[in-house]
């Protein structure tokens, strides 16, 4: 019983933070642009009118997405003339005329190239092919197709005023959003690190999780950089703006610090075999700070108090108490190991003042003291889009996936056409929708989302089905027609099966308003996009298809890259201590960008057949070399930047130059399939005899200190745990490096 309870009150909240999203939002705001034109039409008796305008906004909401507001206008704006030139060229079009076939691949292949010019483009130029689809269904016979194209135009500027006017109502909806997002997203990704420290769970499938978290994350971070420095940018520091930015910063540092520890389960799982009730106690105090994190998630959606049941501090607490009663040389059997729960205790304490700090910028605390980005850096951090005319000259060739997509799309919506023709179906648009909904570059996601689409509109069938054979009401059926479109439209980017399903229902509902033989609309429906996924996905599998091992070397190769940027960041920023520069931050951001992208290419590929993957096995274990590899930099950098370090020694630089040589061995093996020259490792080793040289004496020293019951000095235990920390990062580094070496030359790459 008690289960029940909790899943209908877990269920509860989900639905109440769905009718709050940004999602539902927009779907209510779409819904009434195209209600109110209709509504309004026909009570003057100018029905066309209305429903030309009500076209021109649902036709200009596909860009209306996350981002700065300039972005979305510019992007809604463009969406609206997209329309009125699509429904221009339709005009003209005769569906009936042989010749029409080729100018319709022309025309679509050149609105699906305009996507080269990134993500919003292409949903731009959605709009395009959307609104010469529609041209084809006849759907006025009032108005000449100039008209129509006009008031299409006049509609798209009507969806642009409600989305301007809600922005100034609620300006703050979308940002509370995503950064409450990123705050649930980095507490599941802390939960999971808590997982890891019980030796008995499956790391390898947590792995996984986190990995794919990961580029969860990144793709959060990207948004709230775009919509929080531009925003800052274009309308000034506000004291609402500034909060939410150092909160993101926060955000930023706390995914680094936990990628950064523990690195080495193994050995911690044998340091902590004699001593269970210490990592009980750091497995609780990690679960605390995820659900710390969740609850401060939860505050900004629902704009209630922080409540004052944090435990974070009295966990540290009994931590510290833990270690320090403990005799190093005694109990735990060695001041290494000492060392490494030490640095582990001050990681967790780094974390909690992360948290503690974003608890104190939501109540207004010493506010005042935490400062701000300065602006001309914040926008070093936003990816820009060029809008280049070469890059249209470039792309331009089988090998870039956009014109390959372009292409593709524009030869089976020919196939489609010609289908929908030459067997008279009774509403061949919806075959030629159906392809330009689920066609994407990508075979994976083109697969996935054709058998939803089915399985979608199946089940909308059969649910519309059933309620028209027991309710002839036609209010009923206006009444369930809004709530669907709402519905379908606030579950696109969601759930697209379910989106699919209410899209059916909202359909068949019109047309049960217009015309009695509703049935055969429902069949009609059906085998229409039976036909269109089918397509769509048999166009994706044997028209050039973009198998992702044609792209992967450079996916990983840009990885590499970014990894070794991060690295010599690392390497400058213990040089030269101090404030820690811009520089660093953004090499950070392009290895977390990097590593989220070859994360995202692996599930990518498991979607593929069989046969077009490359062993997945082996590509995984890059996957994870490759994770582990930024953790480590991640955990050598946070040190770092948190703790008093001595000068760096010219051995330090021997072992950067060895580890950055052989990801430059790797990147060889990838884009040339060769080994490059490698490096004398003779300074690699004096460098690691230096290390644990300088550690030996070190440690020496304090363990008479810790024999005579002296209390040994500080800055001798910060220098042992610093030389400690740092070789052992080095070693791991270039371990997991030659690992690295050895895992991508079994790997035959193709080049597409």
């Amino acid at each position: 019983m008690n289960y029940f309870k909790i899943n209908f009150k877990e269920s509860y909240k989900e639905f109440i933070l769905f009718l709050k999203s940004t999602d539902f939002t927009k779907a209510i705001i779409l819904a009434f642009g195209i209600i109110v034109p209709i509504g309004i039409g026909v009570y003057v008796g100018s029905f066309e009118i209305g429903l030309a305008l009500a076209l021109g906004a649902l036709l200009s909401s596909p860009s209306d997405v996350t981002g700065s507001i300039r972005n979305k206008n510019f992007g809604i704006l463009l969406s609206a003339l997209f329309a009125v030139i699509a429904s221009l060229i339709g005009g003209f079009l005769n569906p009936s005329d042989w010749i029409t076939i080729p100018i319709l691949g022309i025309i679509m292949f050149a609105f699906s190239y305009f996507a080269v010019y990134g993500f919003r483009a292409s949903l731009i130029s959605f709009s395009g092919l959307f609104a010469l689809v529609l041209s084809f269904a006849n759907i006025s016979n009032v108005l000449e197709f100039y008209e129509r194209a006009l008031f299409i135009g006049l509609g798209g500027i009507w969806y642009l005023l409600l989305r301007v006017i809600w922005h100034k109502v609620n300006p703050k909806a979308e940002t509370e959003q995503f950064l409450s997002q990123g705050l649930e997203l980095t507490s599941k990704y802390l939960e999971i690190r808590g997982e890891l420290w019980d030796s008995n769970s499956n790391r390898e499938e947590l792995q996984r999780r986190i990995l794919e978290l990961q580029a969860d994350l990144n793709v959060n971070h990207e948004t709230l950089r775009d919509i929080l420095i531009s925003s800052r940018k274009s309308s000034g520091s506000s004291n609402y703006e500034g909060k939410r930015l150092l909160i993101f910063i926060q955000l930023i540092d706390i995914l680094e610090l936990a990628m950064a520890n523990p690195v080495d389960y193994e050995k911690m799982d044998e340091i902590l075999s004699k001593h269970p009730e210490k990592r009980q106690l750091f497995q609780t105090l990690t679960f605390e700070m995820a659900s710390r994190m969740k609850h401060i998630s939860e505050f900004l959606l629902k704009s209630k108090k922080l409540n004052n049941k944090n435990l974070l501090e009295e966990y540290l607490h009994k931590i510290k108490k833990h270690i320090d009663e403990v005799s190093p040389s005694k109990e735990i059997g060695s001041l290494e190991s000492s060392i490494l729960l030490k640095n582990l205790y001050d990681y967790q304490c780094k974390q909690v003042e992360k948290i503690l700090k974003v608890e104190r910028i939501l109540s207004n605390k010493d506010f005042k003291e935490l400062s701000f980005v300065k602006s001309g850096d914040a926008q070093r951090f936003i990816s820009h889009q060029e809008y280049d005319f070469n890059i249209l000259i470039e792309n331009f060739s089988l090998k870039s996936a956009i014109f390959k997509h372009s292409l593709r799309l524009a030869l089976v919506v020919m196939v489609g056409f010609t289908i929908g023709g030459y067997f008279s179906v009774q509403n061949p648009y919806w075959i030629l929708l159906t392809i330009i909904v689920i066609m994407r570059p990508n075979y994976g996601l083109t697969k996935e989302r054709s058998k939803q689409r089915i399985i979608g509109t199946l089940i909308g069938g059969a649910i519309a089905t059933g309620i028209v054979l027991l309710i002839q009401d036609t209010t009923v059926y206006a009444v369930l027609a809004i709530l669907s479109l709402v519905l379908a439209f606030s579950m696109v980017q969601r759930n697209y099966k379910t989106s699919a399903t209410f899209i059916t229902l909202s359909v068949v509902f019109i047309y049960a308003l217009l015309k009695p033989d509703v049935l055969n609309v429902i069949q009609y429906r059906i085998i229409d996009t039976v036909l269109g996924a089918g397509l769509a996905a048999l166009g994706n599998a044997l028209l050039w298809p973009s198998w992702e091992y044609f792209s992967i070397n450079s996916i990983i190769g840009e990885s590499l890259k970014a990894n070794k940027e991060y690295l010599f960041s690392i390497q400058k920023y213990y040089q030269e201590k101090g404030a820690v520069p811009t520089s660093y931050k953004l090499s950070r951001k392009r290895a977390f960008l990097a590593s989220g992208n070859l994360s995202s290419a692996f599930q990518r590929m498991t979607q593929e057949p069989k046969s077009k993957q490359m062993p997945l096995d082996k590509f995984y274990e890059v996957v994870v070399l490759n994770h582990t590899f930024l953790s480590s930099l991640a955990s050598m950098g946070t040190y770092i930047q948190n703790h008093p370090t001595t000068e760096s020694s010219s051995y330090f630089q021997n072992y950067i130059e060895g580890i950055s040589h052989n990801l430059n061995i790797a990147n060889g093996l990838i884009t040339e399939n060769e080994y490059v020259e490698v490096l004398d490792s003779n300074h690699r080793i004096e460098a690691q005899n230096y290390f644990d040289s300088r550690f030996e004496s070190l440690n020496k020293t304090s363990e008479e200190s810790v024999n005579k019951s002296d209390s040994y000095s500080i800055s001798n235990t910060e220098q042992l745990q610093e030389v400690h920390l740092i070789n052992t990062q080095l070693k791991w580094l270039y371990s997991l490096s030659e690992k690295i070496i050895k895992r991508v030359s079994k790997i035959e790459f193709v080049n597409d």
